[in-house]
């Protein structure tokens, strides 16, 4: 099997470097027209039509609601529904949005607003200082149940209202995280009277002040929206100011990759996102789409160990499934070149990377077989690894079906486990019962990614003093590692949150709590015609700027 998975890797890099020089004359394309003496050539921009677009999966329960909905494709969705306090640039500077000014009180502990007085939300309703006490004690209030919008806003206490447009937001202890929160479309602001009109249906009929509004919610197909005529307050860093340039915005729900494909090669879509790795190369490559690609700010995929179980509390366990793996070769076979391997638990953009985590172990067969054996377990007739009659076995159980292409890379892993003697069996469950066994701890391996632009996720995943508390999903009871999470979540200097979030990792990758995996490039392919769709922070795909050419 290694053998194999060298020679493929192999071909895969041939094909790779074979189309290289049509990837960098794609990327130049794709960037826009050059001219002779290599600036940007200024286009006129065709404003009006409908913008379709094939998603890679489905708005979970057609949730909608910014302060509800966790996952992903909901976070895409949402973009276009929903504006923020701030916006987070590339460069991680704060600038203003609905907020035009903002200053920390001396104790760290308070942020004061001062909120533009032009803005509405779809429904009329006035965006004030009310509105934003509002949002925030809705997220706060346990009725609500909040999602990741609740993690976002900490040691949150109250909100004062000190002017129609002036706003004070505080907390219990200083809150590091807060403006890089504040930027993401889960602290997007909500209409308070849509939410007291629908109430519980407000998630299916969502009222933001975003550049697009809510026409239709097809359960389980897709979304329709219509720009905001009224739309004047774009962020900092916008390519223009005023309504969006498209008239409508469609949203189609294709969860299957090879659909996806084929309704944008067929331009039956002007859109579709995380393209597969196979075709990707070809889009890349043929002058009639676009390719973008940008990388997820996230806790990266990671295989999470049930350490509170038998054998996996026993380090040298950990370290031998972890030497077993050859997730280099794993990764350039699964996706030939489109994403590298993970080394660290934040992804390499990130701000609080941590580069020293890079080669930090290795993959070594024999340093595997070789402790495994000195540990007892002995390999059977059936090449698989046995300890006083119970086979060496690790449940993986997973709900997330092949996305981002994680089943095939199980399957290679499954092989690569075998050479070791250890055999991963993976058990695919309905969310409802995967979520019940999960924090039952009824399983060995567990796999989850977190978008996040700010390393305080790593306290939702490490800490059970974060919002998962015992249910924390690295299934840690670590002191020391609490502690430096208590230590980064309060320490506003980015150089020293900086440094705190490298032991942490250290410690986290020391210790094998977790393997790391691979970095997710999120890509999104277009016809050529479409011009202007950017990414917000952490990378979800923005079409205020969008156009279709003419």
């Amino acid at each position: 099997m290694k053998k194999s998975i060298i020679q493929t890797a192999a071909a895969v890099l041939a094909i790779s470097l074979l189309l290289a020089g049509c990837a960098d004359r794609a990327d130049q394309r794709n960037a826009g027209a050059v001219s002779a003496d290599g600036k940007p050539e200024a286009q006129a921009v065709t404003p009006g039509g409908e913008l379709i677009w094939a998603l890679g999966g489905v708005v979970t329960s057609d949730n909608l609601d910014a302060h509800k909905a966790g996952n992903a494709q909901n976070g895409r969705v949402m973009r276009s529904l929903y504006d923020s306090l701030v916006v987070e640039l590339p460069d991680y500077t704060i600038k203003p949005w609905l907020a035009t000014s903002w200053k920390l009180s001396d104790d760290k502990k308070s942020y004061t607003f001062e909120l533009r007085n032009d803005v509405k939300f779809h429904d009329g309703t006035p965006f004030n200082a009310e509105a934003v006490k509002f949002n925030f004690d809705r997220i706060k209030d346990p009725a609500t149940k909040a999602s990741i919008s609740l993690t976002e806003i900490g040691p949150y206490v109250s909100t004062e209202v000190l002017g129609e447009y002036t706003v004070r937001i505080n907390f219990s202890s200083p809150f590091a995280p807060f403006l890089s929160n504040a930027a993401k479309v889960d602290l997007g602001f909500v209409s308070p009277t849509a939410v007291r009109k629908y109430g519980d249906r407000y998630p299916q009929n969502p009222v933001g002040t975003g550049p697009f509004k809510l026409v239709k919610l097809t359960p389980g197909a897709q979304v329709d929206f219509e720009k905001n005529p009224d739309y004047n307050w774009a962020p900092a860093g916008a390519g223009h100011q005023g309504p969006a340039y498209l008239d409508k915005l469609t949203v189609k729900y294709v969860n299957e990759e090879a659909t996806r494909v084929s309704v944008l090669q067929s331009k039956q879509v002007h859109v579709a996102d995380i393209i597969p790795p196979q075709n990707l190369l070809a889009f890349k490559s043929d002058k009639n789409f676009n390719v973008q690609q940008t990388e997820l700010l996230q806790a990266n995929h990671t295989y999470y160990f049930n350490l509170q179980k038998e054998p996996w509390n026993d380090l040298n366990v950990r370290k031998a499934v972890r030497a077993a793996l050859d997730l280099e070769t794993a990764v350039k076979t699964v996706y030939l070149g489109t994403s590298k391997q993970a080394w660290a638990p934040l992804s390499t953009k990130h701000y609080a990377y941590t580069p020293s985590l890079e080669n930090s172990w290795k993959y070594d067969l024999k340093y595997a077989n070789d402790t495994l054996e000195q540990l007892g377990w002995i390999k059977g007739g059936d090449g698989y690894r046995e300890k006083n009659g119970k086979r060496l076995t690790i449940e993986f159980i997973d709900t997330q079906g092949n996305r981002e292409k994680r089943l095939d890379l199980n399957a290679v892993m499954t092989q690569q486990l075998k050479q070791a003697g250890i055999e991963l069996k993976l058990v695919n469950l309905p969310a409802g019962t995967y979520s019940e066994r999960r924090l039952k701890r009824e399983y060995d391996f567990v796999a989850a990614s977190q978008f996040s632009g700010d390393a305080s996720v790593l306290r939702q995943l490490y800490s059970t003093k974060g919002t998962s508390g015992k249910d924390n999903i690295a299934s840690t009871q670590d002191p020391q590692l609490e502690q430096w999470l208590e230590e980064a979540l309060v320490e506003t200097d980015p150089a020293k949150n900086k440094e705190i979030y490298k032991k942490v990792q250290e410690h986290i990758i020391e210790n094998v709590y977790t393997i790391p995996t691979y970095v997710f490039d999120y890509t999104v392919a277009s016809v050529k015609e479409v011009r202007g769709i950017t990414f917000d922070y952490p990378a979800w795909p923005v079409f205020y700027d969008a156009w279709i050419q003419k």
